[in-house]
């Protein structure tokens, strides 16, 4: 089943942390589109809930060591 998922990421406003984020998100299983919109942070994602959750997201973005607004 597929989920849609908003976050504001503080870092997610230039061009380097938002490649990097882009690219940690991308490569795990079940996130099926992430979009970042530069002006605010803000982070979309589609997920396939039966292969990622939202709190795993949620981890993997701090552990990476993004703050989430």
């Amino acid at each position: 089943m597929m989920r849609k998922m908003t976050m504001y990421v503080q870092e997610a406003k230039s061009e380097r942390p938002i490649h990097e984020l882009e690219d940690l998100l991308l490569k795990e299983p079940g996130v099926e589109r992430a979009l970042i919109d530069v002006e605010d942070g803000e982070v979309k994602l589609e997920l396939d809930e039966t292969k990622i959750k939202e709190s795993q997201i949620l981890r993997l973005v701090k552990e990476a060591g993004f703050h989430i607004e």
